[in-house]
């Protein structure tokens, strides 16, 4: 299916959230549903976890369907980001995760780390104008803006995995964020 199809229906799906249809949800996860869960479990390193995060994610595109406006960005950026949110809260709110064992918490850990690969990176971004405009970075930005973006890692987590400077790190992703800005429009 063609991204512009793909994002009207999930425009229509949300359109029906926002006037009480139950279709819209179930439209979004019978077109959307995998991959979802798939990046929830990317982020999240357990099922259990994404499941909840990608239910809880449901919740808020149903309540907040009415908030969505197409002039700001693409139905599906919208969806995406409100899971991404919905994980990375997980992840802060660190309860969830201290029932783990701290050898699983460390294995969580490292999948988490190993999210967003060096080479191959275009499948997270999959056939849209954003993966063509990611293509335009040199490899260090890109590679820290999906750290910081897809992975959820703060600045902080970056510079010290990366072993650069604070300061480095926040120049990068605001200069990378303003060229894909400008590829973008």
């Amino acid at each position: 299916m063609s991204e512009d199809k793909s994002n009207t229906r999930l425009r229509e799906a949300l359109a029906d959230c926002a006037a009480g249809r139950h279709a819209g949800v179930a439209a979004i996860l019978e077109h959307e549903g995998p991959k979802l869960l798939g990046l929830a479990y990317r982020i999240l390193g357990r099922h259990d976890l994404a499941e909840e995060a990608l239910q809880d994610a449901m919740v808020q595109v149903w309540r907040k369907a009415t908030q969505f406006d197409a002039a700001h960005g693409s139905a599906r950026g919208w969806i995406y980001a409100i899971l991404r949110n919905r994980c990375l809260n997980t992840l802060r709110d660190g309860k969830r995760l201290s029932i783990l064992s701290p050898s699983d918490l460390a294995e969580v850990q490292e999948r988490r780390q190993a999210v967003v690969p060096t080479e191959g990176w275009e499948i997270l971004a999959g056939p849209s104008r954003i993966r063509d405009c990611l293509k335009t970075l040199d490899g260090q930005s890109r590679h820290i803006i999906l750290l910081a973006h897809v992975a959820g890692f703060s600045h902080a987590e970056i510079s010290a995995r990366q072993d650069v400077p604070l300061g480095t790190i926040k120049s990068l992703i605001r200069r990378g964020l303003h060229a894909l800005k400008e590829c973008l429009t």
